[in-house]
């Protein structure tokens, strides 16, 4: 009865890692006979956008953003960008939104949930992730955006079963299932798959959310974790160990009361002295109250020793960058170990393997279609494992239609589209993976001009 009656636009979030078949499953749905008017969004990871090129029969109704991933930086355009679209409410019924390959779809559902003026107007209808079943083992155990974009998922879509056996297949699904239990799985290829499991599935659900992620309806931080302590004035030490960073901010701040409001003003004063310039603090350097914000640097070997110097008694609260349990630390007074009177834990800033990064180039002319098959076959070969995602549009000399083309590791698929018609005849490509040379790839391709 409730979706009956419920009059907001239903929004559908598709992700999936890098090559997944995201856009390919996209154009499917714009493109069948399903009675229904789709506005789209577009997210990319990267300085070059590929994807509104790639999307087909939408020109008018494609938003794309690619200053960053829409689950940190841009947020703040994604609301901006559905609220222009609002105002156009009688040319669609329905929104897609694309993220990019590298996107935690999480705080994406989590816009439509604490922006009151959007749900007013719209509501998550589910987040269908597609999974690449070749591919997908390799991220599978070490990134952590694949294993979250599969929690989430309402429906995954186990995609390109026709490059992987039966028996290997089987595997996957049971380690799928055993990831989500609420999700339905379709095993598809191409991303060929009926539109009423993909569109108004009825599917996302807040309580499911945060049985994934119980901060699932906090906001983001720059810190992990706080401690409270009463404090007398005299010398104390900040005492830590090994651990999986060289380095650690940290931010000591008075808290003038114990009431809620005075503690998330506190929280917001944390916030501000986080994403302000720090100064650096070695063994022995001295911590003191207030809204600098310090990167505590840790020796090679043995405990480091930080000096906490209060002038004041009173109430202090330690925030820092990472869980103090990760490198044994803690506040003493002379050999006595100070434990918090009160302690918070908070939901971290979504951050990327910083090893992922991407390589946009764009350049006018035609290329000679000799010399840019010999460098992507050598590239494909050298580089293929590293490469996550390539795709592009490509001008080849002699050629009337632009060539398009999308690749996955050592997987590569281009063909003839459109013809380039009055449009200037150029070529733009993108690299998303690991150890990409950004100026080896630009010099390589130039030489592949005509």
């Amino acid at each position: 009865m409730t979706t009956m009656t419920d009059t907001r636009v239903p929004v559908t979030v598709l992700t999936g890692f890098l090559g997944s078949g995201k856009t390919t499953l996209l154009n499917r749905i714009l493109t069948e006979q399903h009675g229904k008017r789709i506005a789209v969004i577009e997210n990319e990871f990267g300085e070059v956008g590929i994807d509104h090129e790639l999307v087909i029969g939408a020109d008018e109704e494609v938003f794309e953003m690619n200053n960053g991933c829409i689950c940190c930086t841009v947020r703040g355009d994604l609301i901006r960008i559905l609220g222009n679209l609002m105002k156009r409410r009688d040319r669609f019924d329905y929104i897609m939104i694309e993220t990019t390959g590298l996107a935690d779809p999480g705080p994406v559902a989590q816009t439509f949930y604490m922006d009151a003026e959007l749900e007013r107007h719209l509501r998550l209808d589910g987040i269908v992730t597609v999974v690449d079943a070749k591919h997908i083992w390799e991220h599978l155990d070490d990134s952590d955006e694949a294993q979250e974009q599969i929690a989430f998922a309402d429906v995954i879509l186990l995609n390109k079963t026709d490059l992987v056996a039966p028996a290997d297949l089987d595997r996957l699904e049971a380690r799928l299932h055993a990831m989500n239990a609420a999700a339905k799985i379709y095993r598809t290829q191409n991303a060929v798959v009926e539109m009423e499991r993909v569109l108004n599935v009825g599917g996302f659900n807040v309580d499911r959310a945060l049985e994934v992620d119980p901060k699932f309806m906090e906001p983001e931080y720059p810190f992990e974790w706080s401690g409270v302590y009463d404090l007398q004035p005299g010398v104390y030490e900040w005492v830590m160990g090994e651990g999986p960073d060289p380095a650690m901010q940290v931010c000591l701040l008075p808290l003038s009361a114990s009431d809620d409001a005075a503690r998330a003003a506190l929280v917001e004063r944390a916030v501000i002295a986080f994403s302000d310039e720090d100064h650096e603090l070695t063994h022995g350097g001295v911590l003191t109250p207030g809204e600098t914000l310090a990167q505590l640097v840790l020796n090679d070997s043995g405990d480091t020793r930080f000096v906490v110097q209060i002038a004041k008694a009173g109430v202090y609260t330690l925030f820092t960058e990472h869980h103090p349990d990760e490198f044994g630390a803690a506040l003493f007074n002379g050999a006595t170990r100070l434990e918090a009177q009160f302690t918070r834990e908070y939901k971290p800033d979504h951050e990327h393997d910083e090893e992922v990064t991407s390589v946009g180039i764009t350049v006018p002319g035609d290329l000679d279609a000799d010399k840019l098959n010999r460098w992507l076959g050598n590239l494909l070969r050298t580089q293929g494992q590293d490469i996550f995602r390539m795709k592009g549009v490509l001008s080849i000399q002699g050629q009337p239609e632009r060539y398009v083309f999308q690749g996955v590791h050592m997987l590569f698929d281009g063909r003839p589209d459109r013809p380039w018609g009055l449009e200037l005849r150029h070529n733009a490509l993108i690299f998303i993976g690991r150890n990409l040379n950004r100026a080896q790839l630009n010099e390589d391709f130039r030489a592949c001009l005509a």
